[in-house]
């Protein structure tokens, strides 16, 4: 009896420590924001065989990193449509036409993230990718884009304050129905963003 009375006081004992140590939480995911100055959205198309560059300013963007386990990081990222420029003002506004961004009803491009595969090496760099939902023209397709993080050349391996982010990608105007001006434009896009992002808060 007296055996059994002091096991059972051993497992009170441990479980009241094991109530009050403190304890372990799961780490916070960070939110952070764009850097409009340092952020550049770039497209690539071929009109009439010919590479031609554009730009897309940033309408609202909302990134947040968990910096012990990246993998549940996510990114929800507008452009303005309606603010797309390329080099040539008659291409600017066939780019704004009816057939094929049609800024007019469709004046924003989303794309929000809904994976992150880490690169071998377990980082979000060297052959990471982010895979997610494009939506242009009121139509969604998925999306992957290849993606570097990289902290702030000088700084400590723990301050995360400021991040450079690269992405890069392709897609198929034709597939989100812009296909005005077949005979000009090709129908491969590719996309290049650089973006700096600061901790918000």
């Amino acid at each position: 009896m007296r055996n059994h009375r002091m096991h059972r006081r051993s497992l009170i004992a441990c479980l009241a420590a094991s109530l009050l140590a403190p304890q372990r939480l799961p780490a916070a995911i960070l939110p952070y924001r764009l850097i409009p100055d340092a952020t550049d959205v770039r497209f690539t198309f071929r009109l009439s065989g010919q590479p031609q560059q554009g730009r897309i300013p940033v309408r609202a963007a909302r990134i947040r990193i968990d910096p012990q386990n990246l993998a549940r990081s996510q990114a929800n990222i507008t452009l303005d449509a309606s603010r797309a420029r390329t080099g040539l003002i008659f291409a600017t506004e066939a780019l704004k036409s009816p057939g094929v961004l049609n800024t007019a009803r469709f004046p924003e491009i989303r794309f929000r993230s809904t994976r992150v595969r880490l690169g071998p090496d377990g980082r979000l760099s060297g052959g990471a990718q982010i895979g997610g939902e494009l939506t242009l023209r009121g139509t969604t397709r998925p999306l992957t884009l290849q993606a570097a993080l990289y902290r702030r050349p000088g700084t400590a391996a723990s301050d995360l304050r400021e991040l450079d982010v690269h992405l890069s990608g392709s897609l198929s105007r034709a597939a989100f129905g812009a296909t005005g001006y077949p005979d000009l434009v090709g129908d491969r896009v590719t996309l290049a963003i650089k973006a700096r992002i600061r901790q918000a808060g």
